[in-house]
Order: structure tokens, then C-alpha cells, then sequence
């Protein structure tokens, strides 16, 4: 089963984790490895969505967290990407 994000929760349907999961974030790195700036345009929707949809069955709380959830990991650092 693939490691893919199960909305509205933001949980990985595989592993159950916090989506997105270490081996969803390596396929992503991998898929993306030649245009990190599409990976982090794409990461950046996700990361609106599953901030509405988790405010929504938080109360309408912003939840924290999201930008080292679904950002920081994939930005540069030394010219490589942290994973």
C-alpha cells in the first residue's frame, strides 16, 4: 500500500503516521528530485489543505506544526535537500 495521505486526518493510510510520513517523504524526493520548486509549490497546497481540513475538525483551531510537517524537511540546507 502506498504511503499516501488520508484526508480529512492528514494520516498516512499505510503506516498511520503524520502524513507526510519518512517514506512518503522519500518517494517524494524522489519523484520530485529534479524540480524542487514544484515539490515545494506541491507540498505547499497540501499543506493549506490539511490546515483547513484539520482546523475544521479541530474546532476551526489553527493547528501547529504544518510548516515543519509538510515544509522545512524538503527545503535546502548545504545544497542538499534534508530528508
Amino acid at each position: 500500500m502506498p504511503h499516501v495521505a488520508m484526508r480529512p486526518l492528514w494520516r498516512c493510510r499505510a503506516c498511520g503516521a503524520h502524513w507526510p510520513c519518512q517514506p512518503a517523504r522519500l518517494a517524494l524526493l524522489v519523484e520530485y528530485r529534479h524540480d524542487r520548486p514544484a515539490l515545494l509549490i506541491y507540498l505547499g497546497t497540501l499543506m493549506a489543505e490539511a490546515s483547513a481540513q484539520l482546523a475544521q475538525l479541530n474546532g476551526n483551531a489553527p493547528p501547529a506544526g504544518l510548516h515543519e510537517r509538510f515544509l522545512a524537511w524538503a527545503r535546502v540546507r548545504d545544497g542538499r535537500m534534508s530528508t
